[in-house]
């Protein structure tokens, strides 16, 4: 099924991204550039996250209090399970990076330049095709400048 793309303003937003693998910096990088406040909780980082809050410990209950939008992006199950129990409970955006069909919004391969953003996301059939068709808008984008 194709997706609705809604583009929102995340300036001063908190967002809160549990887990510091590659996948949970990536989200937590693109939220910090659209201007979300940006909270990572997780033990360890797999590189640098300047620019955001770091909590290096495991995610609590409570920990999505005051939040607008919540990224579970760990490798283990029962704790994505816990946030997005705690994030639904709260009526809080939310993303799951290991069960897309448990998500509420989907992060876009983020295309940028000449002052636009375009986003491109697929039905999860073909994700060459969707990276494919993100490496021609980009091309697109440079062009303008």
């Amino acid at each position: 099924m194709s997706r609705f793309p809604l583009f929102i303003d995340l300036a001063g937003r908190r967002a809160v991204v549990i887990g510091g693998g590659t996948v949970g910096l990536r989200r937590a990088a693109a939220l910090r550039d659209f201007g979300a406040v940006v909270t990572v909780i997780s033990p360890t980082l797999s590189g640098p996250m300047p620019d955001v809050i770091y909590l290096p410990r495991p995610y609590r209950t409570g920990d999505l209090a005051g939040a607008f939008l919540v990224v579970a992006a760990t490798d283990d199950s029962a704790v994505n399970a816990a946030a997005e129990e705690e994030a639904r409970r709260l009526g809080i955006l939310f993303n799951r990076s290991d069960d897309q069909s448990r998500c509420d919004f989907f992060f876009p391969a983020l295309c940028q330049g000449a002052g636009l953003v375009a986003g491109v996301t697929g039905d999860g059939s073909d994700h060459h095709k969707t990276a494919e068709a993100a490496r021609r808008i980009r091309r697109v984008l440079e062009e303008l400048s």
